[in-house]
């Protein structure tokens, strides 16, 4: 199935719900769990990764299916390392390329026993749950954060408690930080100082929580009002000063014009004069969920960008580099990468390179699908292979763009 996509609108309007974040969900259940809280969690993400994890923690099983869910893979295999029994955990075939040996090897480091089923270094994975030993874990900083925070949420459970030296240039510092304050509100006490994480032993304390509205969600409302004219679009239920570091993009998005007021219930988004940077350059270390939705405003708007910090990319659901080349090529944009991390363009549409109603693939990667469709503001009409995708984080996406004057009709 394909949905071919196209705006007829300039000013936009709109009230949006936006998903609630996943990023949190997934941290919340997994403490939840972990501290066998008997509250529930309010606003949940209804995501599909959220799902996935969320019905592998209440199952009665032993073996998991999390088909394309990262999070859930990692989270799950570090949970699932202390809990005693037999489990083995597997996912579609593009999640058994997805090596995981980092996280693999430092929990067999704290006693635990886990087996490769199938590829060296990936999942599918048979893990001997048991009683882990907390040391003292050398890790690459420059690592997917998701296996720093696997460890770091069964660290207060862990006998002697854990501490992570982190070498190199850290990633997505912000998502361990999320992490951390989300184990701190759940009663935990730690230390960070420098690239040392120490989380003594301890007990988290069950407790009620409600999850704040998703920032990377948001980013996709940033983009289409800084490629609209002008308009205001408040969404619900989001806050500025949020636990979540996505929420940085607020300030960049004021060079296009787009500004952001805190109201009671949301966030006021407004644009009222049409501005953009001659060149746009930003580095992406702590945020690298939203360079897809940059690239794709950049080339709408024919800006010449520079984005470093993007080496985890290209072990996301695709290889995102290769995929953001690929699909912006049919705008007409040549995109390089002048170092391993980093993503350029030069600003100029190569008409050889363009194409009338072009096609773009989506990789099993919910976040080209969410990119890519805003681009309709500014007059292209293109299709969208395998939208529903989007299901993974956000998914009454097309609903809502329907509400603000997108056209959006299925294909074959």
């Amino acid at each position: 199935m394909k949905y071919q996509i196209s705006a007829n609108t300039k000013n936009i309007s709109g009230k949006i719900n936006l998903p609630a974040s996943k990023s949190i969900s997934n941290r919340v259940l997994i403490i939840s769990s972990l501290c066998f809280s008997p509250y529930p969690i309010k606003n949940l993400s209804d995501s599909d990764d959220t799902k996935v994890l969320f019905s592998a923690l209440h199952s009665n099983k032993s073996t998991f299916d999390i088909g394309h869910a990262g999070t859930a893979m990692r989270f799950l295999t570090a949970f699932l390392a202390k809990i005693v029994g037999e489990w083995e955990v597997t996912g579609s075939e593009r999640m058994k390329q997805r090596p995981i040996k980092i996280l693999v090897d430092a929990l067999n480091q704290l006693g635990a026993k886990i087996e490769y089923l199938e590829n060296e270094d990936c999942p599918p994975l048979r893990i001997y749950g048991s009683h882990l030993k907390g040391q003292t874990l050398v890790l690459d900083g420059s690592i997917s954060s998701q296996y720093i925070s696997a460890l770091l949420m069964i660290a207060p459970t862990v006998e002697n408690g854990l501490t992570l030296k982190l070498t190199g240039d850290i990633t997505s510092g912000s998502y361990i930080e999320l992490t951390l304050r989300l184990m701190q509100k759940f009663g935990i006490q730690y230390q960070w100082e420098e690239n040392e994480i120490s989380v003594p032993e301890q007990n988290y304390f069950p407790m009620e929580f409600t999850v704040e509205a998703d920032w990377s969600g948001a980013s996709y409302w940033y983009q289409i009002l800084a490629l609209a004219e002008k308009g205001e679009v408040f969404l619900e239920n989001l806050q500025l000063e949020s636990l979540q570091g996505d929420a940085n993009i607020a300030v960049w998005f004021e060079q296009f014009g787009v500004f952001s007021t805190q109201k009671e219930n949301g966030v006021l988004l407004s644009k009222t004069e049409n501005t953009q940077p001659a060149k746009l350059e930003l580095d992406f270390i702590e945020n690298p969920d939203v360079a897809q939705t940059m690239a794709c405003l950049c080339v709408a708007k024919q800006i010449p960008f520079h984005f470093t910090g993007l080496k985890t990319l290209k072990i996301k659901e695709t290889d995102r580099i290769f995929a953001l080349q690929n699909e912006l090529a049919k705008f007409g944009a040549r995109l390089t990468e002048p170092k391993h991390g980093e993503l350029a363009w030069n600003g100029i549409i190569d008409p050889t390179l363009t194409e009338k109603t072009p096609e773009i693939k989506t990789y099993h990667d919910h976040r080209m699908a969410l990119a890519f469709a805003p681009m309709a503001i500014v007059g292209f009409t293109f299709k969208i292979e395998n939208p529903m995708v989007v299901t993974k984080s956000y998914p009454n996406f097309w609903n809502d763009l329907k509400t603000i004057g997108f056209e959006i009709t299925e294909k074959e």
